[in-house]
This record gives structure tokens, sequence and C-alpha cells, in this order.
């Protein structure tokens, strides 16, 4: 169903604001826990030395090439993948933009800030939030969509979201999760067939460096230097450079593997243990590290949640959803355990 754009949802709300405090368990930010590892600290550390000097990106743009096989030319660093979403938004040249929702709200955001109108596509909890692409419009020169997408946790096939591309239209695919997926079977990273096709990477997520702010965009090189021209000088520092050379090497990219083997066998767990309750309903289709679920009453299972330890992000920011739903991360098998408690004695408190 395609709806216009309204200004009924806190685009600019993250999971971050849950816990800023510093007391609560976080099953709000998606960030994956105990990172970044020790091997990467130490990297970080040692770059500490070299910040006299101004930022080469030159090693990391070459590693990013490597990891996914592409020519530099199609490779562009950023401060993260909002940075990006940013640059999209101001640089390119569009009439109609659409973004497929429920999804991460930045895009949205970036495209509003920049003037533009922006179109929503909403996908249906009736249809497990999967994408229909005979419901995105036909002249939509712009078409944002995640893979797997937050917050909804679903994975979409890479060939039904190729079936969006069209001459003239810039398809943006926002893999920032795609490497918490063991193998990457839908990845469209990589994909040189695709016309129009500009695929979003973060390293923040995995490695648990959100507050260095490291991402990359692959597309085509027209693209890329259409939005390397509306980029400051010097936009990723040193240390994070180095992060990106770091976290695309292979023993990292091996460990990386493993990491999302974990995540997947902890999801299925707490997928388990969501399914004992008679009033939670989770999007079973999940395939990234985290699970939207439904309850009744969410908002005041959440406020209840907080008070014994537990922070969930809420789920009525994103278009699409309402005040029944909130996102849980997912977390070690002991963490959960002790989520799935405070949850049922939220849920006596708040719905039985």
């Amino acid at each position: 169903m395609h709806t216009p754009t309204d200004a009924g949802h806190d685009l600019r709300h993250h999971g971050d604001a849950e816990v800023r405090d510093g007391t609560l368990v976080d099953l709000a930010v998606n960030v994956r826990a105990d990172t970044p590892p020790a091997w990467l600290k130490e990297r970080l550390a040692a770059s500490l030395d070299t910040l006299a000097a101004y930022p080469d990106g030159r090693a990391a743009r070459e590693a990013v090439a490597r990891r996914h096989g592409l020519p530099v030319e199609r490779v562009l660093l950023t401060a993260g993948a909002a940075e990006a979403f940013v640059l999209l938004a101001r640089a390119l040249a569009v009439r109609r933009p659409v973004v497929v929702h429920p999804q991460f709200t930045e895009p949205e955001a970036a495209l509003r800030d920049a003037g533009h109108d922006v179109g929503r596509v909403l996908l249906r909890e009736a249809d497990g939030f999967r994408l229909d692409p005979a419901v995105v419009p036909e002249d939509a020169d712009l078409v944002v969509i995640g893979n797997p997408t937050n917050p909804t946790s679903v994975m979409h096939p890479a060939d039904t979201i190729a079936l969006l591309a069209r001459p003239g239209r810039t398809l943006v695919v926002d893999e920032a999760f795609m490497d918490a997926v063991p193998g990457e079977p839908q990845a469209l990273a990589g994909r040189t067939d695709v016309p129009g096709l500009v695929v979003l990477r973060s390293l923040t997520k995995t490695w648990g460096l959100a507050g260095l702010r490291i991402g990359y965009v692959l597309a085509e090189p027209g693209t890329i230097g259409t939005l390397e021209r509306a980029q400051p000088l010097w936009p990723v520092s040193t240390p994070a450079l180095i992060a990106a050379e770091a976290c695309l090497a292979p023993p990292a990219l091996a460990e990386a593997t493993h990491a999302a083997q974990r995540v997947a066998a902890d999801r299925a767990h707490l997928l388990a243990g969501l399914a004992e309750f008679d009033e939670v309903r989770a999007v079973e289709a999940a395939e990234g590290p985290f699970v939207l679920v439904r309850m009744e009453r969410a908002d005041e299972v959440r406020v209840r949640l907080r008070a014994l330890g537990f922070a969930v992000r809420r789920g009525d920011t994103f278009p699409g959803l309402g005040s029944e739903w909130v996102r849980v991360a997912v977390r070690d098998r002991v963490t959960t355990g002790r989520f799935l408690q405070a949850l049922d004695q939220a849920l006596t408190l708040v719905v039985g």
C-alpha cells in the first residue's frame, strides 16, 4: 500500500535513547555485545600515534573493494551508513523518492531534511512484512529498502529486491545488518548487474564501533563520484579507517562469520522463549540480530521492563508500526533467560 508522508512518527528516535542512563541491560541497541574485541581495541589504540597526519583512506577503500570483489572506483567510505543517507538525499537529483517501511527511519529523515517530498510503501504484518515489488510506484526514481530490515528482521530475497531496479531509478539497499547473517545468502553487495544499485554497509554493528562511525557505499563509479563530491574533506577519521581495514581482513571476516552463526542460534533461543507467552507474537521470519515483537499494551510492558532492569526498543516511531510493537536485540542465552523472566513479570503486572 502506498501512502503519503506524514509527521506522525518520531523519525529521529533511535535505540540509544532507551539506554543513555547506562543502568539497564541493553536490548534496545543492535550493536553486538562485548565488542569491540581486544585485538581491534589494540589496533585502534596504536592508530593514535598517527593522528598528526591527515587521514588517508586508500588502504581501507582497497580493503572494501577486495572484500566484495569490486574495483575501488565503486567504493566510497563514509562516517557510518547514516552519512551515506544524507549524501544520497543531498547529492542525487530525484523527483519522487520512496522509502519501504517499516525500516530504519534515518533515510526518510535525511530526504525530508533535504527538502524532498517522501512517499512511503508500508509492508503489512499480514504478509509477514515481506516485499511485493508491485506495491512500489512505477514512477519512483529513488527507492530505499533495508535487508535484512530493521526493525522487522525480515530478509528479502535478493532477486526480489533486484526486481525493483528500473532505468532512471536509484535503488538503495541498506545492508547494515547483512554481515550478521550466516553466509549472507541474499546480499547484493558486489553485484554489478543491477542497474542503479546502491548498497550501504556498516561496520559499527558487528564490531561495536557505533561511536567511531565507519561504513561504506557500493555503487557504479558515476554515483560514487557524485556522492564523494558532496562529502567534506577527510570525512572518515584515521582510527575509523584503521578499523575498516582491520575488520575486512580475512581473520576478522572469519570471526564475523562465527559471530553470525552464534547470533542465529541465540535468536532461535529467544524466539522459542517468546513463543511460550500467549500474549506475545514475534515475527518468526527473523534473520537479523534482533526480533520484532507484538503484544497488548506493549508501551506499558516496556515501562515495566525498565523497572525490572531491561531496555527494549519502542516500535511506534517506525512508520507502519504502532505502540503495540517492541524490538528486542538478540543477546547470549543467559541474558535472554533473564529477560524472559522479566518479561513474564511485566506481562503479569500489565496484562494479567
